[in-house]
């Protein structure tokens, strides 16, 4: 069995379709929902589909080795950020390399970097007046979305579209092809691999 974490600090709507797309999979499960704030809706989207959460602070993350503990107790092969805004710490990027992957709602390189989350982003896209816009499936590195780009799929824009109408289209296409990326990505990873295996 292959195990999926997922690091989320808010409403996790893409954390829901990952832990339904895995629900009934033989092969691979979401093993455990980490999170940065304990009152995040995603806490009870995982207790709702019987998956363990783990509530964290930055110092924990940082100054300790209970989450890494965490992660290679529970033999997780994949990590998964759907909606997490902290900059994981440089060893988790060397223990789990092209083992963590994040979603950006928008076309990277464009519009991405720290603090360009959310309404954020769509405003910033449409004030620039582009045409198209899309998601963008990368794997993490030591800065905010300049990893590897694994996946992009695209939408265009409307005249009539605002930040709300967006991030309508963008979510659509985030919950479509998120789910099926990481099972790809899984499906690759030949054998397990835990921090100090190598």
């Amino acid at each position: 069995m292959k195990r999926i974490a997922i690091f989320a600090s808010g409403s996790g709507s893409n954390a829901q379709r990952i832990m339904e797309h895995f629900k009934r999979n033989k092969e691979m499960e979401v093993a455990l929902v980490l999170c940065n704030k304990p009152d995040a809706y995603v806490l009870q989207r995982a207790d709702n589909f019987e998956v363990p959460t783990h509530v964290f602070t930055k110092d924990e993350m940082l100054h300790t080795n209970s989450i890494d503990n965490l992660l290679k107790n529970l033999e997780i092969d994949i990590i998964v950020l759907a909606g997490f805004m902290w900059l994981l710490p440089d060893r988790f990027i060397q223990n789990y390399p092209k083992r963590i992957v994040n979603i950006h709602p928008a076309l990277l390189p464009k519009f991405g970097g720290e603090g360009m989350f959310g309404k954020k982003v769509h405003t910033a896209v449409l004030q620039s007046k582009e045409i198209e816009t899309g998601i963008t499936i990368h794997y993490v590195n030591e800065h905010f979305d300049e990893g590897e780009i694994i996946y992009q799929s695209k939408c265009p824009i409307e005249k009539t579209d605002d930040a709300e109408k967006l991030a309508y289209k963008v979510h659509q296409l985030e919950h479509i092809h998120y789910p099926k990326i990481i099972e790809d990505l899984l499906k690759k990873l030949d054998k397990k691999v835990y921090p100090g295996n190598h």
